[in-house]
Parts: C-alpha cells; sequence; structure tokens
C-alpha cells in the first residue's frame, strides 16, 4: 500500500490545543471528586440536581377560547401602545393616568409610625397651625391687617382652614390604632374610635366658623383665636420627625429656640397693647410710636424676659404690676428654658461624654500603675479608631437592649453579606449562618498587632469584617506570604481539626486598622449540636483542609506539555528506593541499595523475635492460671474438713520445699499439683486454715489463690 506524504510544513492551532487541554483538565477533575464521593457520601454531587419529572399535559382548550384569549391581550396590549407622545421629532412615553391616581390615593388605613406620606401632610398642618399661632396675635394687636391688604389675610386664612377640614375628615379617621396588642385596621373601627377621643373634639372646636361674626362686628382676626387649639397635631409631627431624623437632637434644639422666640413675640405683642392702652408715648415707660413698631416692642420684650435691666421705670400702677408679673414670667420661662435646652444638648453629646470617661478611667489607670508610654499611646489609638468608625466602644451592650428576633434581623443586615461569601460556610444551612451571626464578637486590631502566632494553641477562627492582615514566614517570620482582605477567613482548621491539630501553623498580623469577628470553637460546637448536616458538612472540609495543609509547598511551575503530548498524563514521580540506588555513581548505589536491605531485614527478624518471646510468656501465663483454677476445683468439703484439723507439724511440711533454688514461677507448681495425703491423724487445735480465690491486679495473670491461718477465738 502506498504511503500518503506527509506535509511539509505542520501547523498547530493553539486555540484548539488550549480547549483540549481545559477539557482533559475538567475530566480529571470530575473523576476524583466522584472518587472522593466514592469514599465519603457526605458530600453533595457536583452534578445539578435533576429537574422535576414533567406533567401530564393539559388537554388543549377549544380554538374559541384561545381566539378569546387572544383579544383580551391584545386588548391589554393596545393601551400601553397609546400612552406614546410624538412631540417634532421625538417619540416619549407618557405613564397613564391610572398610574398617577393609584399613587395619590389613600389607603384604607395609615400607619402613622412609618408612613412617610403622614409625615409629611402633619408637615403642612403644622405650618397652617404656626401660622395661626404667630400672625392672629400679631394682627389683633398690631395695625398691620388694613382694609386695602385684607383680602390676602383672608385668603391665606381659608388655605389654612381646608387643611384642617381635610386632617379632620379624610387623615384622622384612617389612622390605626392598638387594641389589646392588636393593629386595628378596620375603617368603621378606626373611625369610631378617633370620634371618641379628645383630640377629635379639639379638631371640631378648632374648625368652628367663627369668622360670621365678620358681618356684625367687623374683619377681627380674634375671632379665629379658636384655630390655636389644634396643638394635638403639632406634638404629634414632632415625635414623628424626630423618629425617622438620623440626628434628632438638632431638630429638638431647633425646636426649643423657636418655643423661645415665640414666647418673646407673644411678650411684644402684650407690650404693644399695654402702650396702645396707656396711650403710645404718654410716659416713659411705654412705646413712643417712633420706628419700627414690632422691633422696638421685641427689643423691650428680650430685655425684660432676660432680665437683662435698663428699662424705663414704670410710672402707673398699671404698668407696675403690668412689669412685675413681667419679670415673674421671665425669670419662670427663661429658667425653664435652659434646663430644656441642657437637656436636649446633654442627650446629644452622652454618647461622648461616656466615650470621654471611659478614656479617662483608662488614662488615669494606666498612670496609676506606671505602664509605659509607648503602650498608653496604643490604648488611646485603640480608642479614637474605635468610638470614630462604629459610634460606640461596644456594639454588644446596644444589640443586648432588644428582643432576639430584632438582634437577628440587624445582624443579617449588617453581616450576612460578609459571612456568606466565606467559602468554609457555602452549602451550610442557613439558619446554622443566622445562629451563628448571633455569636460573632468584633474586635479591632491596631496595625501591627499579632492576631495569632505561630505554634500556639488555636480555640477560635477570625472572618475579617475590615482592612487587611498579613500572614508571615520564612526563616525569620517576616516574611509576607499571603494578604487577607474583607471577607477572608483564616484559623478554621484550628477550630476545626480533632485533637493533636490545633496549633497555629503561621504569624498572623493586622495591616493597618483590622475589623475582625472571632468565633470559638465552644460556640460553634453548641450550634453544630443542632444542624447534624452542616457539621457532616464542616467535618468533610475540614479534612480536606488538612489534607492540603499536609502537601508539600508547590515547586516552580512546571511547562505543560504543547500539542498531543497534553491528552496524556504527567510521568509518575521515581519511587525513592530507585532514586536511593541511583543516587550515587557506579557501585556507590548499588552498595547503599543492598545496605537498605540488610537494615530492613535485620529490623523485621528483630520484630519476629519479640513477637515470639510476647507469645510464649502469655503461654505461661495462661497455663499458670489454669492449673490454679483446677485445684480450687478438686478441693472437697471433706478435705477443707481435714486440712482445718491438722497439726502444725502436717502443716509446714509442704512448706519446705519453699526453700529450694527453683525460680520463682516454679515455686507454686508442685502445691498446685500436690494431692491431699489419704491418711491424716485427726487432733484438736487451736488454729483454723482458711483458703480462698481472688482476681490478680493483673488483667494476663488470672486469679489468685491465698491460704491463711488464724486462732481460734474463745467464746
Amino acid at each position: 500500500s502506498t504511503q500518503k506524504p506527509k506535509p511539509s510544513n505542520f501547523q498547530r492551532n493553539e486555540y484548539a490545543d488550549a480547549q483540549l487541554q481545559d477539557i482533559v483538565r475538567k475530566m480529571r477533575e470530575r473523576a476524583t471528586v466522584y472518587k472522593e464521593k466514592l469514599k465519603d457520601p457526605v458530600l453533595s454531587s457536583p452534578e445539578g440536581s435533576p429537574t422535576a419529572s414533567p406533567s401530564k399535559k393539559k388537554p388543549p382548550p377549544p380554538p374559541k377560547e384561545e381566539k378569546k384569549e387572544e383579544k383580551k391581550e391584545d386588548a391589554e396590549v393596545k393601551p400601553e401602545e397609546d400612552h406614546y407622545c410624538d412631540m417634532l421629532c421625538c417619540k416619549f412615553k407618557k405613564p397613564p393616568l391610572k398610574k398617577y391616581i393609584e399613587y395619590l390615593q389613600l389607603p384604607d388605613s395609615i400607619d402613622s409610625y412609618t408612613d412617610r406620606r403622614y409625615v409629611a401632610w402633619l408637615m403642612l398642618v403644622t405650618i397652617a397651625y404656626n401660622w395661626n399661632c404667630w400672625f392672629i396675635p400679631l394682627r389683633f394687636v398690631f395695625p398691620y391687617q388694613t382694609p386695602s391688604n385684607t383680602i390676602y389675610w383672608f385668603t391665606i386664612d381659608i388655605i389654612c382652614d381646608i387643611c384642617y377640614l381635610c386632617d379632620l375628615l379624610i387623615f384622622q379617621p384612617r389612622v390605626q390604632f392598638l387594641k389589646g396588642g392588636d393593629i386595628i385596621v378596620n375603617r368603621v373601627e378606626m373611625k369610631k374610635f378617633y370620634h371618641s377621643s379628645m383630640k377629635f373634639w379639639l379638631d371640631v372646636i378648632s374648625v368652628l366658623p367663627f369668622e360670621v361674626l365678620y358681618f356684625f362686628f367687623g374683619f377681627n382676626p380674634a375671632f379665629r383665636a379658636n384655630r390655636m387649639l389644634k396643638h394635638n397635631t403639632f406634638f404629634e409631627f414632632n415625635d414623628r420627625l424626630e423618629a425617622i431624623l438620623d440626628k434628632a437632637y438638632i431638630y429638638r434644639v431647633i425646636r426649643t429656640t423657636g418655643y423661645l422666640l415665640f414666647i418673646l413675640h407673644i411678650n411684644a405683642c402684650l407690650y404693644y397693647w399695654a402702650s396702645d392702652y396707656e396711650g403710645l408715648g404718654s410716659t416713659r415707660w411705654v412705646y413712643d410710636g417712633k420706628g419700627n413698631m414690632y422691633l422696638r416692642c421685641y427689643y423691650w420684650a428680650v430685655r425684660t424676659l432676660i432680665t437683662i435691666g435698663g428699662l424705663p421705670e414704670p410710672q402707673t400702677l398699671f404698668e407696675i404690676v403690668f412689669q412685675l408679673l413681667n419679670f415673674f414670667l421671665g425669670v419662670f420661662v427663661f429658667s425653664s428654658l435652659i434646663g430644656q435646652m441642657r437637656d436636649v444638648i446633654g442627650a446629644a453629646t452622652a454618647g461622648q461624654n461616656y466615650y470621654r470617661s471611659c478614656m479617662d478611667n483608662t488614662v488615669s489607670y494606666m498612670n496609676t500603675y506606671s505602664i509605659p508610654k509607648m503602650v498608653q499611646n496604643r490604648v488611646r489609638t485603640w480608642y479614637e479608631y474605635t468610638w470614630d468608625s462604629q459610634g460606640m466602644l461596644d456594639e454588644s451592650e446596644l444589640l443586648e437592649q432588644m428582643p432576639t428576633k430584632m438582634q437577628l434581623a440587624i445582624a443579617i443586615d449588617v453581616n450576612f453579606a460578609i459571612v456568606n461569601k466565606v467559602d468554609l460556610f457555602k452549602g451550610c444551612d442557613t439558619q446554622m449562618i443566622y445562629d451563628m451571626l448571633l455569636r460573632l464578637k468584633s474586635i479591632v486590631y491596631l496595625p501591627g498587632d499579632f492576631v495569632c502566632k505561630k505554634g500556639e494553641i488555636g480555640r477560635e477562627m477570625y472572618i475579617i469584617k475590615q482592612g487587611e492582615v498579613q500572614v508571615l514566614g520564612g526563616p525569620d517570620g517576616t516574611k509576607v506570604l499571603v494578604t487577607l482582605r474583607a471577607g477572608a477567613v483564616f484559623g478554621e482548621i484550628s477550630l476545626l481539626a480533632a485533637g493533636g491539630g490545633n496549633r497555629r501553623t503561621a504569624n498572623v498580623v493586622a495591616h493597618g486598622f483590622a475589623n475582625l469577628f472571632i468565633l470559638d470553637k465552644k460556640t460553634l460546637n453548641e450550634i453544630l449540636v443542632h444542624y447534624p448536616d452542616s457539621e457532616k458538612l464542616l467535618m468533610k472540609k475540614a479534612k480536606v483542609l488538612l489534607k492540603e495543609k499536609g502537601k508539600p509547598a508547590p515547586g516552580p511551575p512546571v511547562q505543560q506539555p504543547r500539542g498531543l503530548a497534553s491528552l496524556f498524563g504527567q510521568k509518575q514521580e521515581t519511587p525513592k528506593l530507585f532514586k536511593a540506588m541511583l543516587g550515587g555513581k557506579g557501585k556507590e548505589g548499588l552498595a547503599r541499595l543492598l545496605q537498605l536491605k540488610r537494615e530492613r531485614d535485620t529490623q523485621v527478624i528483630k520484630q519476629k523475635q519479640r513477637k515470639s518471646k510476647e507469645k510464649s510468656k502469655q503461654t505461661k501465663i495462661l497455663k499458670e492460671s489454669r492449673d490454679k483454677i483446677d485445684f480450687t476445683k478438686t478441693l472437697r468439703a471433706s478435705d477443707l474438713l481435714i486440712l482445718q484439723n491438722k497439726p502444725e507439724q502436717e502443716e509446714k511440711q509442704p512448706v519446705e520445699p519453699v526453700a529450694s533454688s527453683a525460680p520463682p514461677a516454679q515455686k507454686e507448681e508442685p502445691n498446685a499439683d500436690a494431692k491431699p495425703p489419704a491418711v491424716m491423724h485427726r487432733t484438736t487445735t487451736k488454729e483454723s486454715l482458711i483458703i480462698s480465690m481472688s482476681p490478680s491486679p493483673r488483667a494476663e495473670e488470672g486469679e489468685i489463690l491465698k491460704v491463711e491461718v488464724k486462732e481460734k477465738t474463745k467464746k
């Protein structure tokens, strides 16, 4: 047969070679996984779970129904297509009007604690309430309301009244309430509850239309004084707003300042009313009618309430009484507001004061015991970083005040994303991870702190929450082997290993500030008691980790073969015996091999001799124990009676052979094999013979025969 000529220029496809190598690698990994699966069926199969068997198909519907469904789908699609607006060369999609209505439509019930729309509505009502509180006294006392601008004041009053009516008729009857621990959302029950409350009657009085008296007494703002009775809505808005603000103390300071300004505003209005009553400019004490009337009166109110002094002396009895009441009211109001402001600021800085107190106590303790300055500086750095990073020294103190469910909810939101990325816990029960989140302890390490040292006993595992740590090694222990970042885990071998494998294998140092989660071995065992499947999975992963740990360090990367050679496995390593033989040159390698063989044969012979000696010794001990048992069986009741009455001389006869030079192991054999004499002289004696068997303290010796001689006691 003719051979085909080989091509002179052979071209190799690198992409095809890479694909073939990848396929071979995956097939080897798959075979390895299946081998481990056969050895230990705990690990889950790498294959995906089979899909559910397809259910029986229902019979197709009649064609009429199909046509109806198609028509409905077309009808549903058409409205969406109609919401496009063509403008010049562009086409804009316009949302349907129904969506706007659904968004603006009020729900059947309103949760006053979580619904932000309700808080926004309360803010609108509060603005209307503040308008009435500030401007009704101002318009009643000062001549700012004139016939030329009455229409503007009247328009704003109507807008405020509309807000009051909407709150009374629409919003308040929809607010949920608690009854016996249950949240009531029934529309009728909510309306009935609101109508039976004091807030409802105050809201009704605040919207009564006393403005009809304008037709009889003129346009007087005093007829709107009932609008200031809607104070419950104002205080409810303050509570709801503080609950949703991040820094509520800022709003408390602003609100307290507003209280002070409002009291000064009322005092200024009263001073102008008193001046008008006495006559503007009639005395030195009253307002003289010059300048801006409101600012001059407000200035006088500030100096009076704060008791600054330097004011003109009152002349008439009315002025004296008015000034005395003003001074008393000023002392009471000013002291109350200052105390409230102090409480607000104190509550805002309570955490900072606690931090300063703890740090001062620690510094005082270190100074008392003369702690080195370097250690003191590190302690101060830890305090400052911990407080700046998390706003508290110990997070557990805050969580302990909450129920367990809330603690779990917060822990899941804060830490679950970090723990879920850990490869060690992948595949474990989710509830087990939740339980573990509640047991994690957060600790901050400073730059250069040793998290763990090589050789020490490991009782905990570390999960990096924030920062970096470095694993050190090398001859001097300063070489950085690897840098671990957020989400990495180390120390799991010491936590999961059985006895003997719980020592640290490397030094770990914090590189910069590092915040770590710590999970100790005792806590993990307490959790795994309730999750046996997760425990088996973790133990299997621990075996794999220990196996990888025992492997030698990887050498330089071996260049992979190219072409078809990559389909075959790598050449196996040469056995150590052949390495030893081929290590020398010429006869030296063979001589080394023969020497190793002689040493091995010598060790085998010694082991056989040792085993034979142990076997013979055990046989001898077993024989002695059997002889003792046979002797006790041959003794009868009559023999015991003869031995009991035996004279002393006959008792001493069998004892004489003890002095012979026989070995100790053979001394008891004649006595054990000896038979009682056929003729015994029966005589009386004062002594009695007691024979007993007791187990030997050594397991291999059997039982021990005891013979005791005791004198008879006289009765």
